[in-house]
């Protein structure tokens, strides 16, 4: 048999019939090329799953990593206020009501004489706390129910339906008044439970209808047909695949909860003094906007970051949770 020279040029490949095919060189050097070889192509990559997708691009979306980086920071100083301030929220000095800024009371004073820049610090932590833990309370209770009756439907899903429809007639602030109004209490619990009470509606048709559609998939099918049990079925193959939306939703209801407080603690039906808020401190200034505008101004301008900053970071996850964006 003759021996054959490879021709950069024109190179020929047998067919598997007998025959020949020319190529041209990029062909012919893709098969004189080893597969996996140190020029081939390599193992292909894991499949990324939802989770790991997400998190690829919110490292890579400026919105998302502004918002963190101040919810961070928020989070930060509700712990440890100490650390950008040695002052307490409670001391005041009337002789200085009303004051302006001065070397080390850099936002002024208020009406009472209290520092403004102290208690604005010190604001944080009640508004995080009612925030986060109103939150946990609304998702928990919330995708609890939603998912139940989402699964089992029949009866149960019909009467919480009807369950709330109801508390979704209810006006928030209206039935705060009404309820907050006949307790004593100056701790947040009431606030946070009040919010639970009036908040977990919503989070629970989320999951509902979330669970539903988790439901139908083949592979849920699947499981079921393979004599998987109810629980394996909700928390194994329904609950990480219908959780989504309720995160999504719960991260933008948290900086709503936080404005509800600073409502509700400013119509005075909230916290009460002497306890330290947002709101508290918003609606002392109110009276003195004219002649000590400053103290009115930080407690806002604290509140609106902090609210903008959770709906900024709700609205990062949902796109990156969103799989019709992809």
């Amino acid at each position: 048999m003759p021996e054959q020279h490879f021709d950069p040029d024109r190179a020929v490949a047998g067919t598997g019939m007998g025959g020949t095919m020319d190529l041209g060189v990029d062909e012919a050097e893709t098969l004189e090329r080893a597969p996996g070889g140190p020029e081939g192509p390599g193992p292909r990559e894991k499949p990324r799953s939802l989770w790991s997708d997400a998190w690829h691009d919110l490292r890579r979306n400026p919105v998302f990593v502004v918002s963190a980086l101040v919810i961070l920071f928020l989070v930060v100083i509700s712990l440890w206020p100490s650390l950008i301030t040695s002052g307490s929220p409670l001391q005041c000095d009337l002789a200085k009501a009303q004051e302006g800024s001065q070397p080390g009371h850099p936002f002024g004073f208020n009406g009472q004489g209290c520092d403004v820049y102290t208690r604005t610090v010190y604001g944080a932590r009640t508004s995080v706390a009612v925030g986060v833990l109103a939150t946990l309370g609304v998702a928990v209770l919330g995708s609890v129910l939603g998912a139940l009756a989402g699964f089992f439907g029949g009866v149960g899903d019909s009467v919480l339906s009807r369950i709330t429809d109801v508390f979704f007639a209810i006006p928030v602030v209206l039935g705060g008044l009404v309820l907050l109004s006949v307790i004593t209490s100056n701790t947040v619990w009431p606030v946070i439970g009040f919010i639970v009470l009036l908040g977990w509606p919503q989070l629970s048709r989320i999951a509902r209808g979330s669970v539903i559609t988790a439901k139908q998939n083949d592979y849920v099918q699947a499981a079921r047909a393979l004599g998987a049990s109810n629980s394996r079925l909700v928390l194994r193959h329904i609950a990480p695949n219908a959780i989504a939306p309720v995160i999504v939703v719960a991260t933008i209801a948290l900086g709503t909860y936080i404005s509800l407080e600073a409502t509700l603690s400013y119509l005075g039906v909230g916290l009460k003094p002497p306890s330290v808020s947002w709101g508290i401190d918003i609606s002392a200034a109110s009276p003195y906007v004219r002649n000590a505008p400053h103290a009115l101004l930080w407690p806002s301008g604290a509140l609106a970051v902090t609210v903008l900053a959770f709906i900024m970071l709700g609205d990062a996850v949902r796109d990156a949770l969103d799989p019709k964006l992809r």
